[in-house]
C-alpha cells in the first residue's frame, strides 16, 4: 500500500492530508462524502452530453463514450470515474493522496471496472506527454496552491478538438452562506474546513485562466440543490455551484 504523497506545486498538502484521510468513508452514501454522491449524478450527465454531442453519439446509447481517453485529475476514490468507466470510457484517474487510490482500486474491482489509477500529480503525468479526448478537474480548482498553472498543466493534457470539464463554487456572498455557513456548519454535508472561501473561484477568473491555456469557451451552467426533490440540477444560477466545458482547437 503507498504511503507517501507525491509532491507539486499546484498540491496542497493539508488538503491532501485531509482527503487522504477519509479512508472507505469516500464509499459511505451517508458519509462525509453524501454531498458529492448526490451530485455525480449531475456532475455525469453534464459530462456524458457533452462529449457524445461532439462525439456524434449522443443516441442514448450505454457506451456512448466508448473509444475516448478520459483523465479524471483529482479523483478521489473514484465517484465520477466509475460512472464514466461504465459509459465505455477509457479512465485514467490520478490523486497525489495514495490512500485514495488504494481505496479506488479496490472499489473498481469490486465492481469489475478497469481503471487505470495512480497515486501522482498532473504535472508528473503532463511531463510523460500524455494526452486525452478529455481531462476532468472537478471540484479541484479550489484546493490547489496557483490555480492558473494547474489550468494550464490540465490544459496541456488535452488533445486537439477535446474538453477539458471543470466543477467549482463561486466566491460570492451567497455561497460563503450556503456552502461554508449552511453546508459545513449547518447541515455537516461535509466536514467543517474542508473549502476555503478564499480560494473559491469566480467564472470570469476560470474562462480567464481556460483561455490562456489555449482553450475556447464551449458551455458553462450552474448547478443548483433543490430541497424538495433532494437532488441537484443544473440550472442559470452560477452563484454557488458551477461547472463548464472548453474544448481544444484542432488548428
Amino acid at each position: 500500500m503507498s504511503q507517501t504523497a507525491p509532491h507539486s506545486a499546484s498540491v496542497d498538502p493539508a488538503d491532501v492530508a485531509r482527503f487522504n484521510a477519509l479512508g472507505q468513508e469516500w464509499w459511505d452514501l451517508w458519509g462525509p462524502m453524501r454531498a458529492l454522491h448526490k451530485l455525480n449524478p449531475t456532475r455525469v450527465g453534464y459530462i456524458r452530453d457533452i462529449l457524445a454531442e461532439a462525439a456524434k453519439t449522443a443516441d442514448g446509447s450505454e457506451k456512448s463514450l466508448e473509444n475516448l481517453s478520459i483523465l479524471d485529475i483529482g479523483c478521489g476514490a473514484g465517484i465520477l470515474s466509475e460512472p464514466l468507466a461504465g459509459l465505455g470510457a477509457t479512465m485514467t484517474s490520478i490523486d497525489p493522496a495514495p490512500a485514495n487510490i488504494d481505496v479506488a482500486r479496490s472499489h473498481a474491482g469490486d465492481c469489475g471496472l478497469a481503471i487505470d489509477y495512480r497515486a501522482t500529480t498532473a504535472e508528473d503525468l503532463a511531463a510523460t506527454g500524455a494526452a486525452f479526448d478529455a481531462v476532468l478537474i472537478m471540484e479541484v480548482v479550489e484546493h490547489v496552491h496557483d490555480r492558473s498553472a494547474f489550468v494550464a498543466t490540465a490544459a496541456s493534457m488535452v488533445k486537439p478538438g477535446g474538453f477539458l470539464f471543470a466543477a467549482t463554487l463561486n466566491r460570492t456572498l451567497k455561497s460563503y452562506a450556503l456552502a461554508i455557513v449552511g453546508a459545513e456548519y449547518v447541515l455537516r454535508w461535509v466536514k467543517p474546513g474542508t473549502h476555503d472561501w478564499e480560494k473559491f473561484v469566480t467564472p470570469q477568473e476560470l474562462a480567464t485562466d481556460l483561455r490562456a491555456s489555449g482553450l475556447e469557451i464551449y458551455d458553462r451552467t450552474g448547478v443548483v440543490y433543490n430541497p424538495l426533490f433532494d437532488e441537484w440540477r443544473t440550472s442559470d444560477d452560477c452563484g454557488v455551484n458551477y461547472m463548464m466545458a472548453a474544448q481544444k482547437p484542432t488548428t
